[in-house]
This record gives structure tokens, sequence and C-alpha cells, in this order.
């Protein structure tokens, strides 16, 4: 008898409000109940990284007689994180316009500097209260240190510390042998950022390719007794031979022809690269043929 009076006592989930209202700033004091009867009240406080409105608003709800909650809304805004500053010789962008709760900033510097520190700062919580992610960055001046030694060659003008967009420029020494040596890569070399240089050093080494010969050819261009890294020669085909690969062709780093060496046949190919006066007028001359043919096929 008594477990029945107090069941009747007991609101019916008809006769209560469900769960209170969630907010996005704003979060329950206290645990919440499986229901709530009308009258009763629920208190709210701002979450982490928040803080109350100013004027303040309302931060309670009430469940009514119809079994709703009473109208209630976000009463808290996003703490501000303290002023990020900007890095000397640098800038600082706030990505999204302001320094409150859950912002970011990123850091850059001018040119001729490079960032230490964390190029992104976060405005998150700390303790019960926002505070930015890490220390502000600082901008230093780029240096370089003195580029590698190469052998058989030098850097014309030696340092040991380069500033922010300096040249040094590298050469090759004399050679004791019958052979000169070759600089095999970038001449110059500029500092561009932090200890980096554009390029690694070049080489300095003998480079020597064959004497280029090409059956029924001519070198029309570059004749010379031996032939070094970068010479340069341009074939040209005798009389009644068609030209088959490149005409000019270039002493590669690794001592060979590039491309490689042309042939000259008396067969013509229709993808042949012609470069030379006498294949260049029979394949002109084949052409003229071919267009007079087909328009005599056209007119009748």
């Amino acid at each position: 008898m008594l477990l029945v009076v107090l069941v009747l006592l007991l609101p019916t989930v008809s006769e209560a409000c469900g769960d209170p209202p969630r907010f996005n700033t704003m979060r329950l004091q206290g645990a919440p109940k499986p229901n709530y009867r009308p009258g009763e009240c629920v208190q709210y406080e701002c979450r982490l990284g928040f803080k109350p409105k100013v004027p303040a608003l309302p931060r309670s709800a009430v469940c009514q007689d119809n079994n709703t909650w009473s109208s209630l809304q976000d009463a808290c805004v996003e703490k501000s994180c303290p002023n990020v500053g900007e890095p000397a010789n640098g800038q600082v962008n706030f990505v999204n316009g302001s320094a409150l709760f859950g912002s970011q900033v990123h850091f850059a510097c001018n040119p001729g500097f490079y960032l230490i520190g964390a190029k992104i700062l976060y405005c998150e919580i700390s303790g019960d209260t926002v505070a930015w992610s890490d220390n502000l960055p600082i901008c230093e001046t780029i240096v370089c240190a003195a580029p590698g030694n190469i052998t058989n060659g030098r850097v014309t003008v030696y340092k040991e510390v380069y500033q922010y967009s300096e040249v040094v420029m590298y050469k090759c020494n004399p050679s004791n042998g019958p052979d000169e040596y070759s600089l095999i890569g970038e001449t110059t070399l500029i500092c561009v950022d932090h200890n980096k240089w554009s390029s690694a050093p070049p080489e300095c080494k003998v480079v020597k390719c064959d004497y280029p010969i090409v059956e029924h050819a001519a070198i029309a261009s570059g004749v010379r007794r031996k032939y070094y890294y970068n010479a340069q020669v341009v074939f040209q085909c005798h009389d009644d031979f068609y030209l088959h690969g490149s005409s000019i062709v270039v002493c590669g780093a690794n001592g060979t022809w590039e491309p490689e060496l042309p042939k000259c046949t008396k067969e013509a190919i229709a993808t042949t690269t012609v470069s030379t006066t006498s294949s260049a007028s029979g394949f002109i001359k084949s052409c003229l043929y071919l267009s007079i043919s087909f328009k005599f096929l056209v007119i009748f």
C-alpha cells in the first residue's frame, strides 16, 4: 500500500520536463536529473574559455507547467588572449581576425630573416583562463656558412660567413696534365636561407668525349682537336643522304654525346629532323611533289 502511494506521488513522464537545453558556451551546474518537475530551476555556468556577456544575461531556466523549459539563450562569449605582439623584422596575421578563444595567429619573417620558434600560435585554455599556446617567435638574420671546398677548384672570394642573397663563385684550377678541368654544375651559388645555398657546390674534373664520327656526314660546325664538357658539334649529311636524329650534339658531364650521334642514310623518314641544306632541299621537293599530286586529285 505504501509503495502504491509513493508511485502516485512521483511525477509521470507527461508531467515533467526532459533534459535541460544545451548550449555551446554554457554548461549545466551540477549533475543532470532524469526529469524535472514544473517549477524546478537549473543554473548554467560558462564553459572553459568563455566568460559572461556584458551586460549580463540570464543563465537559468525553469521547468514550466506545460512541461517545457523557459526560453534561454547563450549568455557567454569567448575569452580573449593577451596581446601577442609582433616580432621584430616580421609580421603577424590573425587568421580569424581576432585573439578570441579558438583563434590562431600565423607569423612570417621579412626577407633576409628566418623564424625561430612556433610559426602558428593558438588561443587555448590555460587553467581557468586562456593563453597563447607558445611564446612569441623571433626573426633572426639569415646567414650562410662558407660552402664546401671542391677538388681541383676553389671559391673566388672566400669568407667564413655570407649574408642573405650574397653570391659565391667557383672556378677550376689549372690542370697539370694534358687535359683541362671542366666545371660541372652551377658556377654561382646564392645564400637563399639560413645555412642554405641555392645549389650544391660544382665539381671540377676532366670530361672528354670521343671524336664524333657520323658515316656519310661532315661536321658543319665545332671542329676541334679535343672535345671537352659542353662542346657542341653540328652535323651535315652528304648529298642524297637524310639525317635521322639531332644535327646538334653536346658533350655531356658523363663523357658521352647528348643526344646520341645521328645517322645519315639513303632512306627518308617522315619524323626525321632535317638540318642540312642538301637533305632539307630533298625533303622540300618531296613535300612539293605530294602537294601537287594531292591538288591534281582534288581537281579531277
